[in-house]
């Protein structure tokens, strides 16, 4: 049988910048420099090529500046998207963009209900046939019963309470189904207990790795892609049997994001 191939949702950074301030990263005084964004994510679209991914892009659109951040646009199952609805109003204006986008290639668009707000991807990743869920910073807690129904696949939620760590993709990052590398100060102790107890290989980070986005990684396969600036991750991760390709992406850090919210997993 033929591997399926990997492919992911990205958008350009042509209007990225640090407009407003809804994460304790962003200061509207620091502005990214949009040269080097450009120069960053240029990186990151070669470097995933060179794994072999299908990468399939959005328009972006002025005045959206945290578009480029596609991970956060909702979550995809099969031929399903599941749609955020975002919690800021700043970013609400986005979902159109992204509805339509999945709309015109035939997808089925499930909407969170009014009351519940649910962030995609960046709240929402898988370890095997389990879907673990960030709650408590952007996503309710209610996603869970919701996401529980529409998937019919087991979930499990996990109280965020550091704000820097304000999506789970920033702190928690699957490596495959049996390994997960983890920020745990990020989690709540209950939080903690369940990610011990339901993942076989959890491994624990340094916050000096969590604060430069070391868990906010893409993994393919045996690669996986991350802001540069840790030896000693980089090191525990080539142990894991993992080839590192480490790049530049403080550019997006002042926005609060790094490699893995750059992208959107479509398979």
């Amino acid at each position: 049988m033929a591997k399926e191939t990997t492919s992911f949702l990205i958008c350009p950074p042509d209007y990225y910048g640090v407009e407003y301030e809804i994460n304790p990263w962003m200061c509207r005084i620091i502005k990214p420099i949009s040269g080097l964004a450009e120069q960053q994510w240029a990186s990151l679209y070669t470097t995933l090529q060179g794994l072999d991914v299908t990468l399939e892009q959005i328009p972006p659109v002025s005045g959206l500046p945290d578009m480029v951040f596609t991970a956060n646009a909702g979550l995809v199952v099969g031929k399903q998207f599941i749609s955020s609805r975002f919690r800021f109003e700043v970013r609400q204006s986005e979902t159109p963009h992204h509805q339509k986008w999945f709309q015109d290639r035939r997808y089925q668009i499930i909407t969170p209900p009014t009351d519940i707000y649910f962030e995609g991807e960046g709240d929402a990743l898988w370890v095997g046939e389990t879907l673990f869920v960030g709650c408590g910073i952007r996503t309710d807690r209610s996603a869970q019963p919701w996401l529980t129904k529409v998937l019919d696949r087991p979930v499990i939620t996990l109280e965020l309470v550091d704000p820097r760590f304000y999506h789970l993709d920033t702190c928690f990052c699957p490596l495959d189904d049996q390994r997960v590398l983890y920020y745990p100060s990020a989690f709540s102790t209950a939080a903690q207990g369940l990610i011990q107890s339901k993942i076989p290989r959890p491994i624990p980070m340094k916050e000096e790795d969590a604060v430069v986005f070391g868990a906010n990684a893409i993994v393919v396969n045996k690669h996986i892609v991350l802001n540069g600036g840790s030896a000693a991750l980089t090191k525990t991760l080539i142990d894991e049997g993992f080839d590192v390709h480490s790049l530049d992406f403080r550019e997006f850090i002042k926005a609060g994001g790094s490699a893995k919210c750059l992208i959107l997993r479509l398979t």
